[in-house]
């Protein structure tokens, strides 16, 4: 430490303390460790992992990111973007039709989108390429019943550049506090921590496939107060993220009602709206217009911002970093203000713009790309769900073992009783039971997943979180026979 102190400018104890208390889990040593064993399984040379592994293949089921995990791109998606980004090719359209096979579609979409954007490696205007917003505006409409304003859009570098964006300009001291439920996606704590404001938990009910229990909610926000928090936002993730859980017109109608007698601005997370397997996504916004309508004044002033990605859904191009928010209710002197915050960024990547107007815009009947769009697009959902399926069926016949039936998103998020002597054992280790658990299952199968304590969970609880997005189910079967071992082993 001395000499680190002598030498450099930098050290552990006087960085950002804000970075060091920061957590993101999906990321974290398991995920680390995974990354090791995939390189020493490429052939290359990694300190401290054995010569040996019990695996040939390393299944990265920590995060969702499709397509790692052979998740095929849209052709639709992939063919416009090969225009965009080489635009020469249009040159020759005989070609691209009669030897590549690019439909007519495919090139008027790039042709627009350039005629628009100009060049994807150009800046954009701060918001987002103003067609593109205009497209997403479309898009609600048509998914909502309610008309969307194209200035209440702002395109992102991925979903997780919207919050980061909002939360900065929302959080104005350490006092500040964002209602945020658990479990949830640790992006939500990690930039908490990062901006030195106050996270106040709330717990979701794992008994009624974690649906809101708005008791907890009120007993939080009833803390966080006596502690002299001010509480300014609550997050909602929808489809849930770890859960899978999909909230109920009911559940949504629930939270702005809390909203609006708590003047909370609602964060809404809907990046898995497309990810539903058992009834039908609900957005935050239909519910909001459909009380201003019933109720007219009591909720005009209510705050709500939505976000959404390519990342997930069928869409799954999480490394092109596109997505949206729309602002509803928002005073514009605040706006202003956000808008000037995402200047300093100068404009999120334009090749992730333009994925996001494909996604809200794909090809419709009639169009000659729409056959084989649709034929991907519904075999990427069937398969999920196959395996979303697949995981359930297993985990039901797994001593121990509580699930939820998968509703939506890309995860299952089961309980997990272990024995005490393997609880005993984790605490020798100075781990938690979870990812002592989730150690030993990487080390003996090559399958990374996240233990629950990476997301929060009820005290006297263990979960871990998989995704389903890896093809087969042959690693399926990895799991049941470790978890046999595992408790044999420590019965």
């Amino acid at each position: 430490m001395a000499a680190t102190t002598r030498l450099r400018s930098l050290n552990i104890d006087n960085i950002n303390p804000h970075v060091k208390e920061a957590k993101y889990a999906v990321r974290g040593e398991i995920a680390s460790r995974a990354e090791n064993y995939r390189a020493k399984l490429a052939g290359r040379n990694v300190k401290g992992v054995p010569d040996k592994l019990p695996f040939d293949t390393v299944i990265s089921a920590n995060i969702g990111n499709p397509q790692q995990l052979d998740q095929k791109p849209l052709t639709f998606f992939r063919q416009v973007l090969s225009l965009l980004e080489y635009p020469k090719l249009l040159d020759s359209p005989d070609v691209l039709r009669n030897a590549l096979g690019y439909e007519q579609d495919v090139i008027d979409r790039a042709q627009w989108l350039l005629h628009e954007a100009h060049s994807v490696g150009a800046y954009s205007h701060s918001q987002g390429v103003p067609a593109i917003r205009d497209s997403v505006a479309k898009f609600i409409e048509r998914r909502d019943g309610h008309p969307a304003d194209p200035q209440d859009i702002f395109l992102t570098a991925g979903a997780s550049a919207g919050v980061n964006a909002l939360m900065t300009v929302l959080c104005s001291n350490p006092k500040t506090g964002v209602l945020v439920p658990i479990p949830q996606y640790p992006l939500y704590t990690a930039t908490l921590s990062l901006l030195g404001a106050q996270c106040v938990p709330y717990y979701l009910n794992e008994s009624s496939n974690w649906g809101m229990d708005m008791n907890s909610v009120k007993e939080a926000i009833k803390k966080a107060k006596d502690e002299g928090i001010d509480v300014r936002a609550m997050v909602i993730i929808n489809p849930g993220n770890p859960t899978g859980a999909s909230l109920p017109a009911k559940d949504i109608r629930n939270v702005i009602e809390f909203a609006a007698e708590e003047k909370l601005v609602i964060m809404a997370d809907e990046v898995y709206q497309t990810n539903v397997f058992k009834g039908s996504f609900s957005s935050f916004k239909k519910g909001l217009r459909d009380l201003q309508k019933e109720v007219p004044e009591k909720f005009d002033n209510i705050e709500l911002v939505s976000t959404h990605s390519i990342s997930k859904g069928m869409v799954g191009e999480c490394g092109h970093r596109g997505g949206y928010f729309e602002l509803i209710g928002f005073d514009p002197e605040v706006v202003a203000e956000i808008y000037k915050f995402v200047s300093i960024s100068l404009c999120p990547p334009v090749i992730g713009q333009c994925l996001v107007e494909l996604m809200v815009n794909p090809p419709k009947k009639g169009d000659a790309s729409y056959e084989l769009y649709d034929k991907e697009y519904s075999a990427i959902f069937k398969g999920l769900h196959e395996r979303a399926t697949a995981l359930y069926d297993a985990f039901q016949k797994m001593e121990g073992v509580e699930i939820s039936e998968p509703q939506g998103s890309m995860y299952l998020f089961p309980t997990i009783k272990l024995p005490e002597k393997a609880i005993q054992a984790a605490k020798k280790e100075n781990r938690q039971a979870d990812e002592f658990y989730c150690l030993r299952l990487l080390d003996a199968t090559g399958i990374c997943v996240v233990p629950g304590s990476g997301f929060g969970q009820a005290p006297g609880t263990l979960h871990f979180r998989t995704t389903f997005l890896a093809p087969g189910t042959e690693w399926v079967d990895r799991i049941t026979s470790f978890h046999k071992d595992f408790m044999n082993e420590f019965r």
